[in-house]
């Protein structure tokens, strides 16, 4: 399409944001693992996705070809479209034999690369405990395993690591990453999920049982429609109610279930299939084969469910209790009013100092009046204001002493109404992808509006199906510049058409035919051995957490913004292969962890394999990785030998500065006291979306808001000194001095020994048992047990 003067305007604003941008994060470029190179990168895509709204032109020129655009012939031309095919396996040296190894000896000689030596074993010890099941061997683990010269004493090792009820703890975490799990719901409020632990138990039981990956997604994305269903199947789509919502009903507020729906769609895509769908909602996909079309039909398959409300009090006192409400509201409301007439020049003030900080164009497109904007303005407009919320702490802050006043006496008077507002009745708020009503017991069981109640009790009734007929659900549009106002012709489920091959049913109901079915055949899709993308995304995730970084390094991006892999016949491999043995995740885990790759020591060192290799893409040693914020935690607890490894159950609030618990915390967080019941592992600690534990934010805890399949690791001074100075930390190294006097009894030289054992699972060097009896002998043992924790081995798998 021809560019307009206003989209002309527009592409001038985004060009010069971009060209902003790219200098704003160019020097990021030089980090290891091009993480900066991701971010730029992310930012000007998102930049480009925005642009295109300028060129789309009004709701009126959208054309049917836009709407209906067929994919070109050559779009599975790109690798990732491609079914995987298992190459043979190439020739390799005696020490290399192993499939996984046969591939990387031979990249590794096409770039004359020499591989490292093996790592001794109390390393590769440490490694397995760390990698598997996120806590550090034990001393008495560590020998049983030096004394074990059996030649399979590596496999069984692996096996009773997978065994552990632990693994599941730590690798259901990684997951739990990707399906933006947490305890809370997000946004402003960020009101407690009271159950939300359901589903991590869940996730953490599956891991456990070995739960084949394809049943792993159909349980999560259609649970409720399978023909045998289970509590945990029902449990098991919590994942596609897991990320922020707001306290309000999508029924009473359209707008935001098109907000939720893209949030499913883009965990849907990056999570599970390594594609960026959601670039595809106002216009075709920039980059990959992607129509918009093509995120609608998504959109359908999702967008069966409705939301309804049912009172579980008799239909006389629901009506008494919404008129009295109505009559105390209606009293409070020339008083609310008055206070925003108070706050507004306040309020106006903040705003405009708030604009100054953006870029002169931004600022002037804000100035426009809404008619006068162009699309681009428009929706950079809208942003800033959004994303200038001004606190009402801050109006008060800068408020006249005469209006604060005035403002107190209003608000006193509204809360003195609120004492009138009876108690709130008990609803049941009722989410179904199907032809179902809920029939409470006794009296009342008509169907009454109640949009303010929230579920206070819980009531006691059954739900029905309401006919013999089949499910249909409600229609579902193309959106028009993804605007909920501009619906375009109604869409029938699809899935993305660049990874579909055949024809694979879009409506698969159950039996009984009370639901649509549609999510169990996008569920079916995914976990298709058809599809090019869920095995190969899967296993690099895999890889990934073993080795530091994937075949492919962008996780979540398998499309043409994203890396390429590095070798893509081994990544081919591992995916058919997965496949070939059931989707078991704990196989692939003993297929990659008995490599030689695995075993290669990390502390190798050749000039040459770093010049030529420098991020050790080929994998000539083994990448030392810095244990995420969950496993410092816990590594701790575990060395203190006070940690409580309760498995299950709802979440565990351990103490937070003050400050924080006062202003940050919504009276959600309940600051137990600080002890063995909040002393377990990190995983069950409450997930709040808007305070995240101080601790795990020092060590990159990522947005719990988004999917995120991997974990940004910063080096930053908090991080030293939050082993330095936390009261935590600090507590644990005398718990953990207290555990080595205990055990080792009074000889300084077996105190040393054991303490380096705990911590880093080896005994101590001659040089640093010298070194630390000198300290010892004019300091208490503590000061030593404080620096173990703080020292870099303690906090890396090597």
């Amino acid at each position: 399409m021809p560019a307009t003067k206003d989209t002309k305007g527009s592409q001038d604003m985004i060009s010069w944001l971009i060209g902003s941008l790219g200098n704003r994060y160019h020097w990021r470029e030089s980090r290891p693992q091009r993480e900066g190179w991701v971010i730029r990168h992310t930012f000007v895509a998102s930049l480009v996705c925005v642009s295109g709204l300028a060129a789309i032109g009004s709701v009126a020129g959208l054309s049917a070809g836009q709407q209906n655009s067929e994919l070109p012939a050559a779009a599975r031309n790109y690798w990732a479209f491609k079914l995987p095919i298992q190459a043979p396996l190439p020739e390799a040296s005696v020490r290399f034999q192993h499939p996984i190894d046969r591939f990387l000896e031979a990249a590794r000689q096409g770039k004359s690369l020499r591989p490292a030596p093996r790592a001794a074993r109390l390393t590769l010890l440490r490694r397995a405990y760390l990698d598997l099941i996120g806590l550090p061997p034990s001393p008495a683990e560590s020998a049983a395993f030096l004394a074990d010269a059996s030649p399979d004493a590596w496999e069984r090792l692996i096996d009773g690591l997978l065994a552990s009820p632990h693994y599941g703890e730590r690798w259901g975490r990684h997951w739990l990453d990707v399906a933006r799990y947490a305890d809370s719901s997000g946004f402003e409020q960020d009101y407690d999920r009271p159950n939300a632990w359901r589903y991590r138990d869940y996730v953490i039981r599956s891991f456990n049982q070995d739960k084949p990956y394809d049943v792993f997604l159909k349980e999560q994305f259609a649970g409720d429609e399978l023909d045998t269903r289970t509590d945990d199947t029902l449990i098991a789509t919590g994942f596609l109610r897991a990320g922020p919502r707001v306290a309000f009903r999508e029924k009473d507020n359209p707008e935001r279930r098109y907000e939720y729906l893209d949030d499913l769609i883009a965990t849907t895509g990056r999570g599970v299939l390594g594609l960026t769908v959601h670039c595809a909602r106002c216009h075709n996909h920039k980059f990959d084969p992607i129509p918009q079309r093509d995120y609608y039909s998504l959109a359908t398959t999702f967008f069966g469910y409705v939301e309804t409300t049912y009172p579980l009090v008799p239909r006389a006192e629901a009506e008494a209790y919404d008129k009295k409400i109505h009559e105390i509201e209606t009293r409070q409301a020339p008083l609310r009013a008055e206070i925003r007439k108070i706050e507004a020049p306040y309020e106006k003030k903040l705003r405009e100092d708030a604009y100054k900080q953006f870029p002169e164009p931004v600022q002037q497109a804000i100035a426009k009046p809404e008619s006068e904007r162009t699309a681009g303005e428009r929706l950079l407009a809208q942003q800033v204001i959004e994303s200038s919320i001004v606190a009402r702490r801050d109006i008060d802050r800068i408020m006249m002493p005469g209006d604060a006043a005035r403002k107190k006496e209003l608000a006193d008077r509204i809360a003195v109404l609120d004492k009138e507002k009876p108690k709130p009745i008990p609803v049941a708020e009722i989410v179904t992808d199907g032809d179902y009503r809920f029939a409470p017991d006794g009296e009342g069981d008509e169907v009454i509006g109640c949009p303010k109640c929230r579920v206070w009790d819980v009531g006691t009734g059954s739900f029905l199906h309401t006919g013999p007929g089949r499910y249909e659900a409600p229609p579902s549009h193309l959106l028009i510049r993804g605007d909920p106002n501009a619906k375009g012709s109604i869409m029938k489920p699809g899935f993305v058409t660049a990874a579909t091959y055949g024809n694979p049913p879009t409506e698969l109901p159950p039996a009984d035919g009370h639901t649509s079915g549609r999510r169990r055949a996008l569920a079916e899709w995914l976990a298709s051995s058809s599809n090019p993308l869920t095995a190969r995304v899967i296993v690099n995730r895999i890889w990934h957490h073993h080795f530091g970084r994937g075949i492919v390094a962008t996780l979540d991006n398998f499309g043409k913004m994203g890396e390429s892999p590095t070798d893509p016949q081994l990544l081919d491999w591992l995916a058919v292969e997965f496949m070939n043995r059931g989707w078991s995740i704990k196989q692939m885990h003993r297929l990659i962890m008995t490599s030689e790759a695995y075993r290669m020591a990390s502390a190798f060192e050749d000039a040459a394999d770093r010049e030529k290799d420098p991020e050790n893409r080929y994998l000539w040693r083994f990448r030392a990785q810095r244990l995420d914020a969950e496993a410092v935690r816990d590594s701790i607890l575990a060395a203190s030998g006070a940690i409580n490894l309760t498995i299950g159950g709802p979440p565990v609030f351990p103490p937070l500065p003050k400050g924080l618990l006062t202003e940050a915390s919504h009276g959600i967080w309940k600051g137990e006291e600080d002890g063995p019941d909040v002393w377990r592992r990190s995983v069950y600690v409450y997930r709040k979306r808007g305070l995240a534990f101080p601790m795990f934010q020092v060590f990159d805890l990522p947005d719990q808001n988004v999917s995120s399949a991997a974990r940004y690791v910063s080096t930053v001074p908090t991080q030293a000194l939050t082993l330095l100075n936390d009261p935590f930390v600090m507590r644990h190294a005398q718990l953990f001095a207290d555990r080595v006097k205990k055990e080792a009894g009074d000889d300084p030289a077996g105190q040393i020994d054991l303490a380096y054992r705990i911590a880093l699972g080896r005994p101590p060097s001659p040089a640093e048992l010298a070194v630390a009896l000198d300290v010892t002998k004019n300091q208490p043992l503590v000061a030593l047990t404080h620096v173990l924790l703080n020292v870099n081995e303690f906090v890396y798998i090597r």
